[in-house]
């Protein structure tokens, strides 16, 4: 047997939808640094230890791309997807990333709350009143972020079944095709390319044109390259991983054993209940790639520069040397700081939004729908496979 067939496949297959594989626990306590083999059949060092993932993670050294060729790639077919493109790392990275924070600032998320309100009580409506059982992701999940990123990019949601299809490629790991790939992004950029030309000339209140007179007060405009790329990643995170979470987090506390009732007469208990699925979550998909350009120290060993790392935020997340009962949901557990969104000088600049959409849909379905239950076992929930994100294919519940 050769030496790259004794090294683990990763992703680590999951023993259901809720579960985490067995893989993460062995390897914290056993072999917190351990090769692993990538879909593209290169391999990389996995991290699954809580210190170890949030350091690599908060130095600003190490990003996702490599310095040099010859470097492990996470997919065969890395056009066009999340692990091929150079977007934020080169010396725009800073200036990007404050457009970007501006844009999703927390004042300005949060006057976003009453529409996203009135979205999510719109569509469990229509789940209502279409009758149960229902499949929560179709009726909420998918469309209500959907909704809310093309509301906030200008786009139509009319193109909604366009925009999924773009997304789903940009995130492939092993589900397209580099021909399929490359044909959704090409159709992806002229889209973009042409709204954001109707926007130069024609400028909104939204984010599209945001970025062009933000960009502005910097040193003249973002290449059209850079804005384009900027669209398709805002529409990619706000929509894919928001709406899989979403399924996610109703799904764990459904099954979690009194803790749907307990919500609904523990109200209050929302935002730490939301904390606490996206740090429970053992769904959370790839994680974190991070190459090392310099040597370090990790967990008693130095890894040298040039190779490449990945960051298993959901092992972290449950790990007893930072989460005291880490492999129980707690709905009370303060203070929480998951890596659900990462950390540091590349953590998720949508978080904001994020957590304001899935309190929102929590809140929403609590009071409308108090008696919600799964309408199949837990154990045969279906994952989504292929893809960067975690996820459910459905979530059939009745109420």
């Amino acid at each position: 047997m050769s030496m790259t067939e004794k090294v683990p496949a990763y992703p680590f297959r999951l023993p259901d939808a809720l579960s985490p594989p067995s893989e993460w626990a062995a390897l914290r306590a056993d072999e917190p640094v351990a090769p692993v083999r990538l879909p593209s059949g290169d391999e990389a060092l996995l991290l699954t230890r809580y210190e170890d993932v949030r350091r690599v993670l908060s130095d600003p050294r190490f990003t996702r791309h490599p310095d040099g060729d010859g470097a492990a790639r996470v997919t065969v077919n890395e056009g066009g997807g999340v692990f091929g493109g150079k977007l934020t790392e080169d010396d725009l990275h800073h200036r990007w990333r404050q457009i970007i924070s501006r844009a999703f600032a927390p004042k300005r998320v949060q006057a976003m709350r009453p529409r996203i309100e009135k979205m999510a009580e719109s569509l469990v409506t229509a789940m209502i009143e279409h009758g149960a059982p229902g499949d929560l992701l179709r009726g909420l999940g998918f469309p209500l972020p959907r909704w809310v990123i093309c509301d906030q990019l200008g786009v139509p949601d009319s193109d909604r079944d366009r925009f999924a299809h773009w997304s789903d490629t940009m995130l492939n790991m092993t589900r397209f095709t580099q021909a399929e790939i490359d044909a959704a992004q090409s159709e992806f950029g002229a889209y973009f390319a042409a709204h954001i030309a109707a926007k130069r000339a024609a400028p909104g209140d939204d984010l599209i044109s945001e970025f062009i007179r933000f960009t502005d007060e910097f040193d003249g405009r973002l290449s059209e390259e850079i804005l384009i790329g900027t669209s398709q990643g805002l529409l990619v995170a706000g929509y894919e991983t928001t709406a899989g979470m979403i399924g996610k987090m109703v799904a764990l506390l459904l099954s979690a054993p009194g803790g749907w009732a307990r919500l609904h007469a523990e109200p209050g208990l929302v935002r730490t209940a939301v904390e606490e699925v996206l740090r429970f979550d053992a769904n959370p998909g790839f994680g974190v790639p991070r190459y090392l350009s310099a040597d370090v120290q990790i967990a008693d060993r130095t890894i040298p520069g040039g190779t490449m790392v990945v960051c298993s935020l959901g092992a972290a997340n449950r790990d007893d040397g930072a989460f005291a009962g880490a492999d129980r949901m707690d709905l009370l557990r303060t203070p929480n700081p998951h890596l659900a969104f990462g950390v540091g000088p590349h953590g998720c600049v949508g978080q904001a939004l994020a957590r304001l959409e899935l309190n929102v849909v929590l809140e929403v379905l609590l009071r409308k729908l108090p008696a919600l239950e799964l309408a199949e076992p837990p154990a045969d929930l279906a994952i989504r496979d292929g893809l960067v994100v975690g996820g459910l294919e459905r979530l059939l519940v009745r109420w």
